[in-house]
């Protein structure tokens, strides 16, 4: 199977979604931002489906005036979030080595008192929404302020809910940036979980930083140009376990902790942090293999979007590092006995090989993601973990041999689930925009608000059971209110 298809699973969205499009106005906005062919290698990698702007108005021009907004919560919290900048000066970079030490946001959603505490907190920026529009084609169809502008229900800087709470990571599908797990992040918080969403800077269209610049996937381009298919599986399985890296790096950032093995140092405080203490040699080896000749292009790395900086961006001048305290203000509510992973696409590979090299890490969910990275042999330790895809792609049986090799190697609880009449965007925010301006995938007609409720349904109760010890009979067997849900168990 082309790594074309296998890196993101079914990834592009039926040409018969395009047929409405309508001709637009030529976008005036500055390609500045975008390294040089960028978009279109990266797209080739790991094409999202078209996103809202496919649904146009009848003038024909961007779509203009339309609110989008996220569905609420499910959880009886408040959603608050915070954005952190942080820095892991312990690994280079392993896409632009010249960059420099390996860098992250992390947006932090959590509990909170009062939902009318804090300001709105922003979807993504604009920039990053027109590199992500203009990635797809779709930056004449419908305006980044529309996209950059989707209502949150999380407030910035919200008072949060006492008590200590489990702690989930989270990591995006390959080229996305991290507000496409939004709906999920935000259901969890309001559960009563602290989520740390991580966008893997190189890895996504646009990811913008307290700078104001903005990195591109300079990793779309590194992958897409490898000689061989086989060479891809090999550049995918390593962007997985260096993202496995980046999230035990979190964990140590926000708990103040060191894994039982790899030791680490996180930064103090403020809202930035770094970890120069870290001594891991197989995370310092997981660096330098990953580097890719392609990656040297420096030049390529970040764009410039002053004055186009998230509103409630990390405001510390500098990365500082004191001792080993957590970089959160609000560390306190998470109780780090209770730890969780769950990702999209090659985030859900990240997820497991985390698991498989942090045993901090008590629980995890593949949301659709090809396990380029294995599973290890000798499985998990028995730890719990659940699989979510897509009824054509990921039953058994299907093209992404992956799924059946690693359920064999899980040595704990598990879950194979899938659901019909999805595609691989499905679990994240994607469709539930695009329901809104009515645009539907004819190849995947679930409804996004659908969707988007059984995925907030069955992960979140995969974590009440797993860190919350709470029974989940929605996790025994099929269910008459969720008949598009398959239980697999081969």
């Amino acid at each position: 199977m082309s790594v074309r298809r296998a890196a993101a699973l079914t990834l592009s969205l039926s040409a018969a979604a395009l047929t409405a499009v309508a001709a637009s106005p030529s976008n005036t906005a500055s390609a500045a931002t975008t390294p040089a062919g960028a978009a279109g290698a990266a797209g080739a990698v790991a094409s999202p489906p078209r996103l809202p702007g496919t649904a146009v108005p009848s003038s024909g021009g961007r779509a203009a005036g339309v609110e989008l907004r996220l569905p609420a919560p499910s959880g009886p919290y408040a959603v608050g979030r915070d954005v952190l900048h942080l820095t892991d000066t312990a690994r280079t970079d392993p896409w632009v080595p010249s960059a420099g030490a390996r860098r992250l946001m992390v947006s932090v959603y959590y509990p909170a008192r009062a939902a009318g505490d804090g300001a709105p907190a922003p979807y993504m920026t604009v920039e990053e929404a027109r590199l992500l529009l203009k990635a797809q084609g779709q930056d004449k169809l419908l305006a980044p302020e529309v996209l950059a502008g989707t209502r949150t229900n999380a407030r910035s800087g919200a008072r949060p809910a006492g008590g200590g709470h489990p702690l989930v990571l989270v990591s995006p599908g390959f080229s996305l940036n991290r507000a496409t797990l939004t709906v999920l992040s935000e259901d969890l918080a309001s559960r009563g979980y602290v989520v740390a969403l991580v966008d893997h800077a190189y890895e996504s269209f646009g990811t913008t930083f307290p700078d104001g610049r903005t990195l591109t996937c300079v990793a779309c381009e590194t992958i897409e140009g490898a000689p061989t298919d086989a060479a891809e599986k090999e550049l995918l399985a390593r962007a997985a376990t260096g993202r496995a890296a980046d999230l035990s790096f979190v964990l140590d950032a926000l708990t103040g902790r060191r894994p039982p093995v790899a030791g680490q140092t996180p930064g103090d405080g403020s809202t930035t942090g770094e970890a120069p203490g870290r001594t891991s040699a197989k995370d310092r080896v997981a660096a330098k293999d990953e580097t890719s000749a392609k990656g040297q292009a420096a030049v390529k790395d970040e764009a410039s979007a002053a004055g186009d900086r998230t509103a409630d961006r990390a405001s510390a001048a500098g990365d500082r590092t004191v001792g080993r305290r957590p970089v959160w203000k609000r560390s306190g509510m998470i109780d780090t006995r209770r730890i969780g992973a769950v990702g999209h696409s090659l985030g859900g590979n990240a997820a497991a090989s985390l698991m498989a090299g942090d045993r901090r890490v008590r629980a995890g969910v593949n949301m659709d993601g090809t396990f380029f990275a294995p599973v290890p042999d000798s499985g998990l330790g028995g730890r719990p973990f659940m699989m979510l895809g897509t009824a054509a792609g990921h039953s058994p049986g299907s093209e992404d041999a992956s799924w059946a090799r690693d359920w064999a190697r899980l040595d704990g609880w598990k879950r194979w689930l899938t659901v019909k009449d999805t595609g691989h965007f499905s679990f994240i925010d994607i469709p539930v925009l695009g329901e809104q301006l009515g645009v539907t995938d004819p190849g995947a007609p679930l409804p996004g608000s659908r969707s988007a409720k059984i995925t907030t349904s069955y992960v979140g109760a995969f974590f009440d059971r797993h860190l919350r010890g709470k029974a989940q009979p929605l996790l025994d067997g099929p269910s008459p209110a969720d008949p598009e849900v398959t239980f697999h168990n081969p």
